[in-house]
């Protein structure tokens, strides 16, 4: 199953710089190891904000929830998620 996933990032302003720094590179870690197995199939940042919108292909609803309930940033987030399904004009889907 596809989702499109936008997370917005709020990390508070007062939180200690070595935590912040420490949480960040984990979920950079994180993100690029879903990336390499192909759950986490793209990533783009949201230009002028401290967010993305992701594609991720998993297995079901509790596969994805497990997912971003991991994200080391995932208390600082805000998620919105959307199921994706094959539009029939999409020029692509004849070949799949």
């Amino acid at each position: 199953m596809l989702f499109a996933v936008k997370m917005n990032v709020e990390i508070p302003r007062d939180l200690d710089e070595q935590v912040r720094v420490d949480l960040v590179e984990r979920e950079k870690t994180y993100c690029q190891e879903l990336q390499k197995s192909g759950t986490w199939r793209h990533i783009w940042r949201c230009a002028g904000q401290y967010a993305n919108l992701s594609i991720f292909d998993v297995a079901d609803n509790e596969e994805l929830h497990r997912i971003l309930w991991n994200l080391p940033l995932f208390p600082f987030m805000t998620i919105d998620i959307t199921p994706l399904a094959q539009h029939p004009s999409d020029l692509a889907a004849g070949a799949r």
